[in-house]
């Protein structure tokens, strides 16, 4: 019963993360006239949050093996509830993108503190493969769901409701994770933390991060975008020349050698180019192309919601039939399958119904996808690194994310042709079939998957 009811908070917990990623888009609108952002900066109410989970996510990862990984996750969901409720009260736009930034270090202290308690408290195995099924259908139900949720509180109690929403969900996870987490076992020997590590890999990944977002709107040769590309390139190299040099570094050189982490970290990146970029061309398709309202909007993406949620049960049956390579391999052909009969049946005047194929094949994939890779990524890693490893694949989950958009907008805005309308359309099936083309390109990556990884994850 313990095990069921930790499970359920740490599902709740991802819930709570991948909400904050989606929920706040519908009420853009309502926040940018409220709190008198102009055009350009409202996108930094997202981007914030992006820049610093991103960013502080390796720091984030190390903090839970040094500190403890139950109260690092009390502590990260209390920043949430803290920083929610300041966001719900904001009166000026600086204090909100403040309050969005501050939220997304508490989401790089949540993410692999969750994922790395989810690797310690079950075994691995099927234990372990079940939990990270739910985990991962409650994190796919947030994003999708987001939408709706936001629509809906919009609506009935204006945008400030999008934040408040947080705060008693943020503050009763903090309290249930005190209450039934193992506590946090007192580590041996002399706690060291790698200072100049940290703050250089931080400050790295986070200029990085930055770059890959801010560049698409500056341009990529402007000074901004070249200064932070610059000073990003000189901080990871002195991360680089600092982690060699350190007695215990913030990510030990040991764990580059796991082949089964480093090829997860692959697949998380390639996952979140693809995947994760798709509702930010079907929300244009939908309310641009379409005119959809935002609540019809959210009410479109329910459909990918629940299937992409049965797509993550269906992914831990399916490593206890087949192992992890081969599931994963299978879920990526599924999304590429799912992504090319979307972009075939994206038209002006289509119905609904049209996008249903490639949208449940697209969902399926997804959602085996998201169990495999965070199955494989912890398999055979260490208790002792459990929170560094689920930081590394979720960095490069994030930066995979950004490249992935940078990449697919430049793409979609430079291939339309005609009439502004049509061109849209051009660009939104573009980037679908480029998504389709990255899913199949991102198989073979699979192979270099250990075999004991698919072994002890059937076991």
């Amino acid at each position: 019963m313990r095990a069921r009811l930790s499970l359920l908070v740490l599902a709740l917990a991802q819930l709570v993360i991948a909400l904050d990623y989606n929920i706040v888009y519908v009420a853009l609108p309502d926040i940018g006239a409220g709190l008198g952002f102009s055009a350009h900066d409202l996108q930094w109410v997202v981007s914030a949050y992006v820049v610093t989970t991103g960013g502080f996510l390796l720091l984030g990862g190390r903090t839970a093996d040094l500190l403890g990984r139950r109260r690092t996750f009390v502590a990260a969901a209390l920043v949430y509830a803290g920083s929610s409720l300041v966001g719900g009260l904001s009166q000026s736009a600086g204090t909100l993108v403040a309050v969005r930034a501050v939220q997304g270090i508490g989401g790089s202290l949540l993410f692999p503190a969750t994922l790395s308690l989810i690797n310690t408290i079950y075994e691995e195995g099927p234990a372990r493969n079940r939990a990270l099924a739910v985990w991962g259908a409650a994190g796919a139900g947030g994003l999708c769901f987001g939408s709706l949720l936001g629509g809906v509180l919009v609506d009935a109690f204006g945008w400030p409701s999008v934040f408040f929403v947080n705060v008693p969900v943020a503050a009763a996870i903090a309290w249930a994770g005190r209450s039934l987490f193992p506590a946090d076992v007192p580590r041996t020997g002399v706690r060291r933390f790698d200072v100049t590590g940290a703050l250089a890999g931080t400050g790295g990944i986070t200029l990085l991060v930055f770059v890959l977002v801010h560049a698409p709107e500056a341009g990529w040769t402007s000074t901004s975008a070249l200064l932070g590309g610059v000073l990003a390139a000189a901080l990871l190299a002195l991360f680089a020349v600092v982690e060699t040099r350190s007695r215990d570094p913030l990510v030990p050189a040991r764990l580059f050698t796991h082949r089964s982490l480093v090829a997860a970290m692959a697949v998380t990146a390639l996952y979140s180019a693809t995947f994760s970029s798709l509702p930010y061309f079907l929300t244009l398709y939908f309310q641009t192309v379409r005119g959809y309202s935002a609540f019809a909007t959210g009410l479109a993406f329910l459909v990918p919601a629940v299937v992409t949620a049965l797509g993550t049960q269906a992914g831990e049956r399916a490593v206890a039939a087949v192992g992890v390579r081969r599931m994963l391999v299978g879920g990526l052909v599924c999304g590429a399958a799912g992504a090319a009969a979307l972009g075939l049946a994206l038209t002006a005047d289509g119905s609904y119904g049209l996008l249903l194929p490639g949208i449940v094949l697209l969902g399926l994939g997804q959602g085996a996808a998201w169990t495999g890779m965070w199955i494989a990524a912890a398999s055979g890693v260490a208790p002792e690194d459990q929170g560094v490893a689920s930081g590394m694949a979720s960095t490069s989950l994030q930066i995979g994310g950004a490249v992935g958009l940078a990449l697919l907008v430049a793409l979609a805005g430079g291939i339309g042709q005609g009439p502004p309308d049509d061109a849209l359309l051009t660009g939104i099936r573009a980037a679908v079939f480029a998504i389709a083309a990255g899913l199949g390109c991102g198989i073979p990556l699979t192979l270099a998957l250990r075999s004991t990884a698919t072994a002890a994850a059937t076991a």
